[in-house]
């Protein structure tokens, strides 16, 4: 995937931002305490009058089964190796500061974040 320009609003006016999403994927992204809740699995993306633009991304064990369309299968899998149902989150494309690429931050509490759950993934 080749570099895309993103438009991000900040302090009302307009600020642009080149990244590179595909080397995203894989990071740990850090709570407002500096502590990681996990890695960045997938990035989800939304069109707009012929628009591409970032939705959503998640994070932790459980967004990977989701990149890998295995959710169902995986999360037994998860289970049995001990994984928590919590180890998984929706993050909004406001709620996560790039900034630094090499370190995704949160924007806001953790307990603000959407859990994956297995309601958003019927079968």
């Amino acid at each position: 995937m080749a570099a895309k320009e993103s438009y991000w609003t900040y302090s009302g006016g307009m600020m642009t931002q080149l990244i590179h999403v595909e080397l995203l994927l894989g990071k740990k992204v850090l709570a407002l305490n500096g502590q990681s809740i996990g890695r960045l699995e997938e990035i989800r993306t939304a069109t707009n009058r012929g628009h591409f633009y970032v939705s959503e991304f998640l994070v932790g064990s459980y967004a990977v089964l989701e990149r890998l369309a295995a959710f169902h299968i995986g999360r037994s899998l998860l289970r049995v190796l001990g994984a928590k149902r919590e180890e998984g989150y929706r993050i909004r494309w406001d709620q996560l500061d790039l900034s630094d690429p090499d370190q995704p931050r949160l924007r806001c509490a953790v307990d603000e974040l959407l859990p994956l759950k297995e309601l958003q993934y019927p079968s």
